[in-house]
């Protein structure tokens, strides 16, 4: 299983909501999430845009950009292999 590391814990994060909600008011916090939310989105979907330029101005150069997908798969195969090995072993706290 893979989990990405966090650097707060949850004290941290209701700290944090405790202190928004202090400042901007309980009324204001779904206004500045939705805001959070689209800006999130676009950035998302221009990030997807210029991929897809990427991609159509490949093409039309006549790049290979299968290699990626190549290189990918070698990793997670690479990554499996070390979970195996790794996995038997076992940390003493």
């Amino acid at each position: 299983m893979h989990t990405l590391p966090l650097f707060i814990s949850g004290a941290e994060i209701a700290f944090i909501m405790f202190i928004l909600v202090m400042v901007f008011g309980a009324d204001k916090i779904p206004d500045i999430a939705r805001g959070l939310g689209k800006g999130m989105k676009a950035v998302k979907n221009a990030s997807n845009d210029i991929k897809s330029e990427i991609q159509k101005s490949a093409d039309k150069q006549g790049i290979n950009t299968d290699f990626t997908k190549d290189v990918r798969g070698e990793i997670d195969k690479v990554k499996e292999d070390i979970d195996e090995i790794t996995g038997s072993i076992s940390r003493k706290p």
